[in-house]
């Protein structure tokens, strides 16, 4: 009787029902969960789709026009000024050369681009890669398609636009409209951080709306023809072939819900002519547009019926199964309860032949565990540093849990609220410091906890390291002041520095009433740390002035650049150096944003690393962008960055003049080969050495040391050869003689000729005549 009141008692008389309430609960979850799963699935791969779609619409047509536009502005091959800068209509050589700039450039990317316009507001003028020079640009014929952008842009606040798709004829001077494309405009003023209403020059870029079209029809084939791209105002700017033919008002209601959503992406179920839709959205970071996709939710549910019948056929296999075996189950799971019962009285010392009931047993032994996970949690209690981490960096970032806000503080360890908070941040130096002098780790935590246990009279400090290495420390007062933002600032600098680097820089932010608003003042003390890298001197930054910098719309002179590019390949060493000194002393003086300036110190790099491409130039280091890209970053300040580039450029140039002597009779040839060329050109010494990349003065002394003349005597030399040739086999005057081999002067060229020859031009001919005329008679 005993054995009936044991578990497998228990087991016999209730396991034929738990299986079947089992199976039946798991069939049931299976069929559902593997449908909806199933699904949820094919969802988010649509979504997936679309995103990967947008994604390739931004990379290779949106972020493709907007690089042509900076490629256009830095380009120096034409004066995309011009018309900007002269008053008079002369210039026809230069209106050609920017106009033939604009058609390879357009020529270049014909797969997305119909054409480029550059116009000229203060003078209403228009140049275009198709329509050529256009005055009384708005006026003037056919302006009618090119006229949106155009007042828009004269007109706006904001430095670019990008306008819907419209149909534009291929020739707009033609009154046959038939033949037209379908055109985005993207139009961006220049200078480059000018508004629309104050720029010198608005380049406009036309891009085919086909070329968008073809991306969503590939990469989207099932949905486009319920796909559209809508702009902030719900108008579509891009239609598939569902908007085209004039279906497009069904999904307005969707449309608007998407565009009053404010989400980046989503997607939702939406019923749509009484029909139940998939609606699925993503937007374009560079337009702002958004790429709608509407799709029936059958699309989804047909996909789906074989696997919901599949598993609706295992579900009924494993109830029946589950039927049959019961019995024969519920002898083999008695045995496990078994061994873990004889298990249980192993561990507890309780006699193997003591009957007792074995449920009992199991229930001490998970009373006992769970002693065991109290004391886990108690540990894990400890270690509250990980939860305070979290919380601060929460806030710093502006988005707090959602939790109570006592329980915040709490984890903050903080007591009370304070009247007022105030964020500060250093530069730990975790970069400089060397293996072998402090543990960093243990620095950091040190100075952190000797922080939070100063005394002080109703104020409270709270110290974090952040993921970048930087220390922020949040002081909270009851009183706020100036002086005392500059007593702890101090103070923090004077414990800073005793435990890490001497050259510590401490940035201070605005106070705020509650503690959840930090991030703002967190904030403010980052953009104040930019400008540590510019302002080394500076221990402490706490001029917010300086938070003007970063809406300023000054650009560093681009002649400093040019001029730089000029001097390294022209090897002028001192004059790049005073280069480098000038662009630093800007950015050290000026108002330009910290982002900007590391724009231009970038190009610089750049520039520096194309040089050296340019001649090959790969010892002692191999140059590229990547590695002096990162020498760059790695440097502390732009003091250490001016004396490593100079060093930089100096070593470069004197292993570029130690080139050997074969090296030297191939930069001759070439220099040899580019006089005779071009004679009628400027050959001076700074020309031809940028031409083959030599210094002037190395120049000058290879053709000494090479040619046994100086490089005058060789050019001169020359010119005069081809003049006489150009006189004896030539019927052409003087003027043209001399123009013809590079002299501006006629009188100069004839003083030449003379010392080279010992009679002047005229002389010469006379003498070919008379010499001629004997021979005729005879």
């Amino acid at each position: 009787m005993k054995k009936w009141s044991t578990a497998w008692a228990g087991l016999a008389l209730s396991y034929g029902s738990i299986v079947i309430v089992i199976v039946l609960l798991i069939c049931s979850f299976f069929y559902i969960y593997f449908s909806r799963s199933y699904n949820e699935e094919l969802r988010n791969k649509n979504q997936l789709i679309l995103e990967n779609t947008a994604r390739t619409i931004e990379e290779t047509i949106l972020k493709r026009v907007q690089q042509m536009y900076v490629e256009l502005s830095l380009d120096r091959s034409a004066n995309i000024r011009l018309f900007a800068d002269q008053e008079d209509r002369n210039g026809l050589n230069q209106v050609v050369d920017l106009q033939e700039l604009l058609k390879a450039k357009a020529a270049a990317n014909t797969d997305i681009v119909q054409g480029i316009h550059l116009y000229y507001p203060a003078r209403n003028i228009m140049l275009s890669s198709l329509y050529g020079l256009r005055y009384g640009a708005d006026q003037s014929e056919g302006s009618v398609y090119y006229t949106d952008w155009l007042q828009e842009m004269r007109t706006s606040k904001h430095n670019s636009l990008w306008t819907s798709a419209r149909p534009i004829p291929k020739d707009i001077f033609s009154s046959q409209t038939g033949d037209t494309n379908e055109l985005f405009t993207y139009a961006h003023s220049y200078p480059f951080r000018s508004t629309g209403e104050t720029s010198d020059v608005i380049i406009a870029i036309d891009v085919k709306e086909e070329a968008v079209s073809h991306i969503i029809e590939n990469m989207m084939p099932s949905q486009y023809q319920h796909t559209v791209i809508v702009n902030a105002a719900g108008a579509a700017v891009s239609k598939s072939q569902e908007q085209e033919s004039g279906q497009s008002d069904m999904y307005a209601a969707s449309l608007k819900k998407v565009l009053n959503l404010g989400d980046a992406k989503g997607s939702f179920d939406e019923t749509i002519a009484e029909s139940p839709y998939v609606v699925s959205y993503q937007t374009l970071p560079s337009t702002h547009w958004t790429i709608y996709s509407a799709t029936p939710s059958s699309y989804y549910y047909e996909q789906s019926i074989m696997i919901q019948k599949l598993i609706l056929g295992i579900c009924l296999a494993a109830l029946l199964i589950g039927l049959i075996l019961s019995a024969v189950l519920v002898r083999a799971n008695y045995s496990p309860i078994k061994r873990l019962v004889g298990r249980i009285k192993d561990l507890t010392g309780t006699a193997s032949n003591q009957m007792t009931n074995e449920f009992r047993l199991i229930d001490s032994a998970f009373l006992h565990l769970k002693e065991q996970v109290s004391s886990l949690e108690e540990t894990m209690i400890a270690n509250s540093a990980a939860v305070r981490h979290k919380a601060v960096l929460n806030l710093l970032q502006g988005n707090p849990e959602h939790r109570p806000w006592k329980e915040e503080r709490a984890a903050l360890g903080i007591a009370r609220p304070y009247a007022e908070y105030c964020c500060m941040l250093m530069n730990t130096g975790a970069s400089s410091v060397e293996p072998d002098s402090i543990d960093q780790p243990e620095a950091i935590a040190r100075l952190m906890h000797g922080l939070e246990c100063l005394s002080l009279q109703d104020s409270r400090l709270i110290a974090e390291e952040l993921p970048d290495k930087r220390l922020a420390v949040i002081l909270c007062t009851d009183v706020a002041s100036e002086a005392l933002l500059d007593k702890f600032a101090q103070l923090l600098l004077a414990e800073t520095r005793q435990q890490l680097q001497p050259d510590i820089q401490l940035s201070t932010g605005c106070w705020v009433s509650d503690l959840r608003d930090i991030h703002q003042s967190f904030n403010e003390a980052h953009t104040l740390m930019k400008y540590a890298y510019f302002l080394p001197e500076l221990h402490i930054l706490k001029d917010h002035s300086l938070l003007q910098r970063e809406h300023s719309l000054d650009e560093i002179p681009q002649t400093l650049l040019a001029k730089f590019r000029d001097k390294l390949q022209g090897r002028q060493l001192d004059e790049a150096a005073g280069t480098i000194e000038q662009v630093a002393e800007h950015m050290r003086k000026g108002q330009y944003p910290a982002d900007y300036c590391h724009f231009i110190l970038s190009n610089m790099v750049f520039i520096y690393s194309d040089a050296a491409k340019n001649v090959r130039y790969k010892h002692p280091l191999q140059f590229g962008h990547p590695d002096l890209y990162h020498e760059y970053t790695s440097l502390r300040n732009i003091l250490a960055y001016r004396s490593w580039l100079t060093a930089s450029i100096t070593t470069f140039m004197e292993e570029t003049e130690n080139r050997n002597s074969d090296r030297a009779v191939s930069t001759i040839e070439l220099a040899k080969q580019y006089i005779e060329a071009n004679l009628s050109e400027d050959l001076s010494l700074e020309a031809v050495g940028t031409k083959v990349f030599l210094s002037p003065k190395y120049l000058s002394k290879l053709f000494k040391e090479e040619m046994g003349v100086t490089y005058t005597d060789y050019v001169t030399s020359r010119r005069m050869e081809q003049a006489k040739v150009l006189i004896e086999n030539n019927n052409m005057t003087i003027d043209r003689v001399a123009s013809s081999v590079g002299y501006g002067t006629t009188a100069y060229f004839i003083k030449r000729f003379k010392e080279m020859y010992g009679c002047t031009p005229g002389s010469y001919v006379r003498s070919l005549t008379s010499a001629a005329m004997p021979e005729a008679g005879s």
